[in-house]
């Protein structure tokens, strides 16, 4: 029923934009995204219809960042299949990225979710944010870890706390509770984004579409490179600084880097700390009476820290 929705409701004036949003549809993702808006419904309360247009207005919001981070990045696969900037250019790109995200906001407004339109116009200001935030500090290689959990907070946390808090308001729930979903969601988007990062430095991760060592080349500083620069003789730190910033191309000198950080400790570390987060979302989830869904966002959770992709 969702995809059903969410299919009618991307839909554009023009051909091209309609055979664009076909391609976009056909590739289909997990959409975890709108699973954590529709369990987070069912435990405040019950799905209703209101629950199917946040799940879809999130999806949308989530897909135009996707289209616009890889004009960004230079991306020319996306889960697979060609980008949208491969197969019409950046321009066209950039254009179906504005459509979903003034498409998304339209339909609140239409249909009178201003709570929705409330929550969703923080989160992708917040998401702009973390990105420029990131490309700052990428830029002096100055992020500690206080910055780096800020960073991911706003990129990707945001987005999943807005999926709970927008599921828990769609249910009826109060001001209460709809902030303690958010919260829940960042915590879960914190040790999600701590996984995705550790993909980076495990080499099964090249088979599943994302390059070992692609965060070191794009010179992202991540939580286990920041852990081991932190405890780094002051040679050592020498090193690493000259890798990320003069040989960040050098296939060699990464998979030295990546090593390091490995023989030093940083990826046990990294796993320590999304394992906080995710007891901490768990812990949430436990002041909810037992119910098929609650064990089913519990599973989600879970995934959300072991997936292999």
């Amino acid at each position: 029923m969702f995809e059903k929705t969410f299919k009618q409701s991307m839909k554009g004036a023009t051909p091209l934009l309609d055979k664009i949003t076909y391609f976009i549809v056909k590739q289909k993702g997990k959409h975890v995204r709108p699973m954590f808006v529709f369990l987070s419904a069912n435990i405040c309360g019950g799905i209703t219809e209101r629950t199917y247009r946040a799940a879809g207005l999130i999806e949308m919001i989530h897909t135009a960042t996707l289209v616009h981070d890889d004009v960004v990045d230079d991306a020319h696969l996306r889960r697979g299949f060609f980008s949208i900037n491969a197969l019409w250019k950046n321009k066209i790109a950039v254009l179906v990225g504005d459509y979903l995200l003034s498409k998304s906001l339209q339909l609140s407004a239409d249909n009178d979710d201003f709570d929705f339109l409330k929550i969703l116009s923080a989160t992708t200001k917040e998401m702009s944010e973390g990105e420029l935030l990131q490309i700052e500090k990428a830029r002096r290689l100055d992020i500690d870890e206080g910055v780096y959990f800020e960073i991911i907070r706003q990129k990707t946390a945001t987005l999943i706390a807005s999926c709970c808090a927008c599921g828990a308001a769609s249910a009826g729930g109060d001001k209460e509770l709809i902030a303690k979903m958010k919260l829940l969601g960042e915590k879960v988007g914190i040790a999600f984004q701590i996984k995705d990062d550790l993909f980076d430095y495990e080499a099964q991760s090249s088979i599943l579409g994302k390059a070992v060592g692609i965060d070191i080349k794009e010179k992202k500083m991540t939580l286990p490179l920041i852990h081991v620069l932190s405890k780094a003789s002051r040679s050592e730190k020498k090193w690493i600084i000259n890798i990320m910033k003069n040989h960040n191309e050098d296939a060699k000198k990464v998979k030295e880097l990546i090593e390091y950080v490995k023989g030093n400790g940083g990826i046990d570390y990294a796993k320590q700390k999304m394992m906080l987060y995710r007891k901490a979302a768990l812990d949430l989830l436990d002041t909810f009476p037992d119910s098929e869904s609650r064990k089913s966002f519990i599973d989600l959770i879970v995934f959300s820290t072991e997936r292999n992709k």
